[in-house]
C-alpha cells in the first residue's frame, strides 16, 4: 500500500503556496515612468509633485500618476514615446539640482510588495543600455603612493634631525642616501618606528632602500580602487540613471553597466568629469558671513561660499574663507571615517602627502583655535542641444562640506571632528575620497545594447523556454502516459519554485540566466526518467504495482543524489571563480538543481500516491 506522511503533504503544499506568491509579481508587466531625485541623493519633497504636475499638464504629455514612491518622485506615462518626452520636458523644468532618469515602475499590489514580493530585475542585455569594462592603471596608483612615502620619509627624517640626507624614489623603491653609517642607523630607527608600512633594508655604508610592504601595497592598491568606484558612482548619479551596475571585476578592473542609457558619450562625459578638494582658513564670523552674503561687500582676502543645503537648490548658511588654498584634494592619499578616541564622538581621519602635509602643519601652527573649511568644487560637463546644435558647457559646483576648529598643530595626518552621527562622517569621509579618481582608468571595452535588442533577447529567450518546455512534456505525456503527466506536473512545480526563489534572491535575468532555465528544465527531466524507469523494472521482473512505485522512489534517489552533486560542484565552482554572465549563469544552475531534486523526489511522489495511493487496489500502473 502507498502512502505519503500528512506533513510531507503539508510541506509539499506550503512550498507550492509561497512559490506562487512570489514567482507571480513577474506576471505584472511594468509601466513605462520617469524618476526624479535629489542631485545628491537626498529625498524629493512632496511640494514637487503640484509642479511636476502642473509642467506636464501644460505641456499636453499625458500621465498615469505622479506621487511619491520611496523616497523618490516617479512619474508613470503610457508609453515610451510619452516617457521620452516627459523626461526631456522634466530635464528642462527642474534643472541641474535634481536628476530625471528613465525608469520602468513597478505595477506588483501592495499586498505582495508586503511581504516582498517583487519581479527580477532585467539585465542589460533585455533591457539596453551602456556596458562600460574601466581599467584601473595600478602602477600610476603604485607612483602617487611612492611619492607620498617618500615625503612622509623627509619628514620623518627632518623630525628625527637627520641631517644631509637625500631621498629619491625609482620603480617600487625608495632609496635614501646619508652621510655616514651613524646617520643611516638613526635614519633606519626613525623611519621603522614612524612608518609601520615600509620595511627598511642597508643598501651599504650609508644608504637605505625603502619599500612599501606587500599586504600594505595591496591594501593600498584595493583601497584606489574601491575610492575610484565610489567616485563614479557619485558621477553616475549626475547622469539620472536609475540602478546603475558599478563593480569590481578581477584585479584592477571595473565594471560599469547603465542600463536605459544609450548614449555612449554622455556617459563619457559624466564619467570624465573633475571634482577638487581645497581646505581653506576661515576668515570671518557667521555674522560678517551673513552682512556679506545681504550687502555684497567681502572683505578684501576672503571669498564667501555657502555651506551644503539641506535641500538640493536651496544653499545652506553662508561662510567667508581665505582666499588662500592651504592644501587641496590632489594632495590627498586617504581619508577614513572613525570615532575619536578622545572624545567619542565620530571623526574622519585624513592622511595628505608631504606638500600637503608641510603646508598643512605650517598653517596649524599659527591659527590653533581658528576655524578651517573644506570646499567641493565639482566641474561637470553639460552637452545641451540649441537651435538643433550642440553646445557644450562645464557647470562648477561650490559647496563647503565641513567647518571645524582646529585643535591642535598637525601635518600630514589629522581629523575632522564635531560631526553630528557616524553616518555623517561616513558621508564626508566617502565626499573627500571621491573629489577624484585615486588611479587613473581607462575604458578598455565599451557596448551600447538598444532597448529593440533587448525586447528581442526577450522573446527569443521566452520562445526557447516555450518550445523547450513543450517539446519535454509531449514526450514524456507519449512516452509514459499518466505517469509521464504527473512528471509534467512536477516539472511545472519546478519551474514555479525556480522562478519564486531568483525573484526572492533579486537576481538579475539576463540571457544567460534564461538560458540555465532552459537547461535545468531539461536536466530536471532526468530525475523523473529515473524514477519512472526503475519502477518500470519493477513491473518487469513480477512485482505489485504499489510496490513497484514504492520502490521505484526509493531505489533511484541514490542515483538521483549522485548524479546531482555533480552538477552542484561545478555551479560552485563556477560561482566561486566565475564573473559576470557566467556566474548568472551558475547561480540559476546551482538554485535549478535544488529545486530539481525537490520536485522530482518530493513533489511528483505527493502526486503519484494521490492518484494511485491510500489504500487503492491496484491491477495495473499507466507508465
Amino acid at each position: 500500500m502507498l502512502e505519503f506522511a500528512r506533513w510531507r503533504y503539508a510541506l509539499v503544499a506550503i512550498v507550492i503556496a509561497l512559490s506562487v506568491f512570489y514567482a507571480i509579481p513577474n506576471l505584472f508587466p511594468q509601466d513605462p515612468a520617469v524618476q526624479i531625485t535629489a542631485a545628491r541623493g537626498a529625498p524629493v519633497s512632496e511640494a514637487m509633485v503640484p509642479r511636476v504636475r502642473g509642467a506636464l499638464e501644460e505641456a499636453g504629455i499625458g500621465f498615469e500618476s505622479v506621487a511619491m514612491e520611496e523616497g523618490a518622485l516617479l512619474v508613470r506615462v503610457g508609453d515610451l514615446d510619452g516617457q521620452a518626452r516627459a523626461a526631456e520636458l522634466l530635464r528642462s523644468e527642474l534643472g541641474s539640482d535634481y536628476s530625471v532618469a528613465l525608469n520602468l515602475a513597478n505595477t506588483v499590489p501592495d499586498w505582495l510588495d508586503a511581504i516582498g514580493a517583487g519581479p527580477m530585475p532585467l539585465g542589460l542585455d533585455l533591457q539596453g543600455g551602456v556596458h562600460f569594462l574601466m581599467e584601473v592603471d595600478v602602477d600610476a596608483g603604485r607612483e602617487r603612493q611612492l611619492e607620498a612615502f617618500a615625503g612622509n620619509v623627509r619628514n620623518a627624517l627632518r623630525d628625527a634631525g637627520v641631517e644631509g640626507a637625500a631621498v629619491s624614489h625609482s620603480g617600487d623603491t625608495i632609496a635614501v642616501r646619508l652621510q655616514s653609517e651613524d646617520a643611516r642607523d638613526a635614519a633606519r630607527s626613525a623611519i621603522q618606528s614612524g612608518l609601520q608600512q615600509l620595511q627598511v633594508t642597508n643598501a651599504g655604508d650609508s644608504a637605505l632602500e625603502v619599500t612599501i610592504r606587500p599586504d600594505e601595497l595591496q591594501q593600498i592598491l584595493d583601497g584606489a580602487i574601491q575610492q575610484n568606484i565610489a567616485t563614479l558612482g557619485n558621477r553616475i548619479n549626475e547622469l539620472g540613471v536609475a540602478e546603475p551596475l558599478i563593480q569590481r571585476q578581477g584585479a584592477n578592473r571595473i565594471v560599469v553597466q547603465l542600463p536605459g542609457v544609450q548614449d555612449t558619450a554622455a556617459a563619457k562625459r559624466i564619467l570624465g568629469a573633475t571634482a577638487t578638494l581645497e581646505y581653506r582658513a576661515v576668515a570671518g564670523s557667521d555674522a560678517d558671513a551673513q552682512a556679506a552674503a545681504a550687502g555684497g561687500r567681502v572683505p578684501p582676502g576672503a571669498e564667501l561660499f555657502y555651506r551644503r543645503g539641506l535641500e538640493p537648490g536651496q544653499r545652506g548658511a553662508p561662510v567667508l574663507l581665505s582666499r588662500r588654498v592651504i592644501a587641496s584634494g590632489d594632495q590627498l592619499v586617504s581619508a577614513t571615517s572613525i570615532t575619536d578616541p578622545q572624545s567619542g564622538t565620530p571623526a574622519v581621519s585624513v592622511r595628505l602627502d608631504s606638500v600637503g602635509g608641510d603646508a598643512m602643519q605650517a598653517f596649524t601652527r599659527e591659527n590653533v583655535g581658528n576655524g578651517m573649511g573644506v570646499v567641493l568644487t565639482e566641474r561637470i560637463p553639460e552637452v545641451r542641444m540649441v537651435d538643433g546644435e550642440e553646445v557644450r558647457s562645464t557647470r562648477v559646483n561650490e559647496e563647503v562640506i565641513s567647518v571645524a576648529t582646529i585643535q591642535g598643530v598637525f601635518g600630514s595626518q589629522f581629523q575632522t571632528t564635531g560631526l553630528d552621527s557616524p553616518d555623517e562622517a561616513a558621508n564626508l569621509a566617502l565626499l573627500l575620497r571621491a573629489g577624484s579618481l585615486a588611479a587613473p582608468v581607462d575604458i578598455v571595452e565599451e557596448r551600447v545594447i538598444g532597448p529593440s535588442l533587448g525586447q528581442e533577447n526577450i522573446e527569443a529567450g521566452a520562445r526557447a523556454l516555450l518550445i523547450g518546455f513543450v517539446a519535454l512534456c509531449v514526450l514524456m505525456v507519449v512516452y509514459y502516459r499518466l505517469f509521464g503527466l504527473i512528471s509534467v506536473t512536477a516539472l511545472l512545480v519546478n519551474l514555479l519554485l525556480l522562478t519564486a526563489v531568483l525573484s526572492l534572491m533579486g537576481a538579475t535575468l539576463t540571457m544567460p540566466g534564461i538560458a540555465g532555465i532552459v537547461l535545468t528544465l531539461g536536466m530536471a527531466i532526468d530525475g523523473n526518467v529515473l524514477i519512472l524507469e526503475r519502477i518500470r523494472d519493477e513491473l518487469r521482473v513480477g512485482n505489485t504495482p504499489a510496490n513497484s512505485i514504492r520502490a521505484g522512489y526509493e531505489r533511484a534517489w541514490t542515483v538521483i543524489f549522485d548524479s546531482n552533486v555533480t552538477k552542484l560542484i561545478s555551479a560552485i565552482a563556477l560561482i566561486a571563480m566565475a564573473v559576470g554572465a557566467v556566474r548568472g549563469f551558475a547561480v540559476v544552475l546551482l538554485v535549478g538543481t535544488l529545486t530539481s531534486v525537490f520536485t522530482s523526489v518530493t513533489v511528483s511522489r505527493a502526486i503519484a500516491t494521490l492518484v494511485y495511493g491510500h489504500g487503492r487496489k491496484l491491477k495495473s500502473v499507466s507508465v
